[in-house]
């Protein structure tokens, strides 16, 4: 595998089999373990934060082979950045659609996988998993993630 790391508006070559999307987000997500995202992020960071998602988004579909998959992923809580975000890009793009993930790719636990077959954790998610302590509570990050292909 040949990995590559940088700004993904600026690759142009292709196709690739697959690519993983860690986008830019607001860190909603992480905000239990870094308190400082409430400060540090404004109301509409959000709106520009999904508009570079989108953009990103679609200009790695231009570059997937096809029969390959697409991982988009953020640390965020927000649907804009997540479930809505996706459902935009299958509207916009035909040629794609949702693999969905199972539970046992992600130990087992239905509560982790939407209705559409994505995964979204929050941090009510394993709150009492076993070894968690009252030093050091259980519970998950925010996250999303989608599993897409683009059809041959």
């Amino acid at each position: 595998a040949e990995i590559r790391v940088g700004d993904a508006l600026g690759i142009a070559d292709g196709p690739y089999d697959a690519i993983l999307l860690d986008a830019p987000c607001s860190s909603t997500g992480t905000i239990r373990r870094h308190p400082d995202v409430a400060w540090t992020k404004r109301p509409e960071d959000i709106g520009k934060l999904a508009a570079l998602q989108h953009r990103l988004l679609a200009h790695a579909a231009g570059l997937l082979a096809p029969g390959g998959r697409l991982v988009y992923a953020t640390c965020s809580l927000e649907p804009e950045e997540g479930e809505a975000q996706i459902a935009r890009f299958l509207v916009e793009h035909p040629g794609f659609a949702r693999m969905p993930i199972t539970p046992a790719e992600v130990g087992g636990d239905p509560a982790l996988i939407t209705a559409e077959g994505d995964l979204r954790t929050r941090p009510d998610h394993w709150a009492n998993h076993p070894g968690a302590s009252e030093a050091r509570l259980g519970g998950l990050d925010g996250f999303f993630a989608a599993r897409l292909v683009r059809r041959p």
